[in-house]
């Protein structure tokens, strides 16, 4: 049994989407971020981070995990999932793309969201270079899909991990448009049965709470 510790936010859903394609059984811990519940002491034993998500794997010892990519990775690797293959080009061709989504698309749409969004300032020059940067790397994402169905030869984390963000490109005040691969690559995913309703866990993204929860946060 998996106990995993999220909220409803694009590093969550990588999680719960994972755990939902992998059919693996979980016990959810919604935790309210506008309430700081990731910076409490207990949950700092898990992740010392005190970021969302995290998980807890019962069946070896309550041995904890955090990092969404790191996550992600170690749950296909406990099941032999081919979301992450076996042989070393596929392999290193998904953990690459992977690690592009986590040092990219990520903290680059990241913080696209804080300053479009968020912040009690509105700076036209930084919303511009972050929502530009975020488009930059929707086109090397819209490239690469361009021949292929997925990141990869198949469908795995890669896909997963950047399509938990992409498909919010809107809350970025960023459009996809006029990438037409990208943007069938983002209709291909949401068909899927798992992602349908990992992006429900814990809850609907509800865009006026995200906003009031971010607003605190920031001491708006």
């Amino acid at each position: 049994m998996i106990d995993l510790y999220t909220a409803a936010t694009p590093n969550g859903w990588k999680a719960s989407i994972t755990l939902e394609e992998l059919n693996l059984p979980y016990e959810l811990h919604a935790l309210k971020l506008g309430d700081q519940e990731q910076k409490r002491p207990e949950y700092l034993k898990i992740n010392p981070n005190g970021r969302i998500p995290a998980i807890i794997d019962r069946d070896e010892k309550n041995f904890a995990v955090f990092e969404s990519g790191a996550i992600m990775m170690y749950l296909c690797e406990k099941t032999g999932s081919p979301l992450l293959p076996k042989a070393m080009k596929p392999r290193s061709e998904v953990i690459q793309w992977l690690m592009f989504q986590m040092g990219g698309t990520g903290p680059m749409q990241g913080q696209a969201h804080v300053f479009f969004r968020y912040f009690p300032e509105t700076i036209p020059s930084v919303i511009a270079r972050y929502q530009n940067e975020t488009k930059r790397l929707y086109s090397v994402l819209d490239t690469r899909l361009k021949d292929r169905e997925y990141l990869v030869d198949d469908y795995s984390i890669a896909d997963i991990a950047h399509w938990s963000w992409v498909r919010i490109h809107y809350w970025a005040g960023v459009e996809i448009d006029d990438l037409p691969n990208l943007k069938r690559w983002v209709d291909v995913l949401a068909a899927r049965p798992a992602c349908q309703k990992g992006v429900l866990i814990p809850e609907r993204f509800a865009p006026e709470e995200t906003i009031a929860m971010a607003k605190k946060m920031i001491g708006k």
